[in-house]
């Protein structure tokens, strides 16, 4: 019988432990720390795991990640070499990430904030309106989720562009990829969403010197700032001076440096600012048990995995 441990130190291992029970019945399911002896154990499932802890695990075959990103496992720097690392790609995971997208886009397209404020001092505005098509939406971050998010954009009729690392094509949508095309990208964006991967690369990149290179010819006259990748892509302090300034116009945040939020952050009363708690994507135990416990079965019948993370791009 094949070993399966879940190091999940912030989340609730048991519940988890009780859907992979259900996914894979013939599967020995343990939670760490009582994880038996750490040799017998063939596969784990990790979210920030301890240092060590997985290091431990000397039969090791196969690493899972529980999220859609793998940060917050390669967060842990006595990783062992050559054992493969797979993250989830499932598609309620994504559908979850792009309905998010997409209502947040709308919500800001047709005003909604303005429309609720309205509606709590008993203001009736009848004011302008515009077109999807007149609106330019650029997703930073062309993975599974970031391409899928972009053609539900596309099929509302806004003006999608992608941008990503290494070259992609989407149709309908208009791509750029690489340095040389970041700027081009950012000065035809009215709405900015980033579902970038968490790499040393992307650290602090959603700054206002990136803010300042979004269009302002769009309906609102200063851009709006989506972001449901990494709080760590964010410079916090840059946002709220870009918003203060009227340089951004709004901003739908659903990640954060430190979570959770501080209560004395400015985000939570921040008039332009729309704040969520790191739900867009929630990982549902059974439907990502689910995912794994299918990978496990065909790895043993076939040795082949799907969705392995390249560790020197970090995702």
């Amino acid at each position: 019988m094949s070993s399966f441990l879940f190091v999940t130190p912030t989340w609730d291992g048991g519940q988890w432990a009780a859907e992979m029970r259900k996914a894979a019945p013939a599967l020995d399911v343990r939670v760490w720390p009582d994880m038996g002896d750490p040799a017998t154990v063939d596969y784990v499932a990790a979210w920030l795991p301890p240092p060590n802890v997985v290091r431990s695990l000397t039969g090791l075959k196969v690493i899972f990640s529980l999220g859609a990103g793998v940060d917050a496992i390669l967060k842990d720097p006595t990783l062992p070499d050559g054992v493969p690392i797979v993250r989830v790609n499932d598609p309620d995971l994504t559908m979850r990430m792009t309905e998010y997208v997409v209502l947040h886009v709308l919500m800001h397209h047709r005003q909604q904030r303005r429309l609720d404020e309205n509606q709590k001092k008993g203001i009736w505005d009848g004011f302008p309106t515009h077109a999807a098509s007149g609106l330019r939406v650029g997703i930073m971050g062309l993975g599974v989720l970031g391409q899928d998010a972009a053609q539900k954009l596309a099929m509302l009729g806004f003006k999608v562009a992608g941008w990503s690392r290494t070259p992609k094509h989407l149709d309908g949508v208009q791509c750029y990829s690489g340095a040389g095309g970041l700027d081009t990208f950012l000065a035809r964006t009215d709405i900015l969403v980033s579902l970038l991967p968490a790499t040393p690369e992307t650290d602090g990149i959603l700054n206002r010197a990136l803010i300042r290179k979004l269009a302002r010819s769009g309906p609102f006259g200063a851009p709006v700032l989506i972001n449901a990748g990494r709080g760590r892509q964010q410079d916090e302090d840059d946002i709220l001076a870009a918003l203060d300034a009227g340089e951004l116009h709004g901003a739908t945040l659903d990640v954060f440096r430190t979570e959770p939020l501080p209560k004395e952050s400015r985000f939570w009363t921040h008039p332009r600012v729309t704040l969520t708690p790191h739900i867009a994507a929630d990982s549902d135990p059974a439907v990502i048990c689910n995912y794994v416990a299918q990978q496990i079965a065909v790895y043993e019948r076939t040795g082949q995995l799907s969705n392995l993370v390249d560790r020197s791009r970090g995702y």
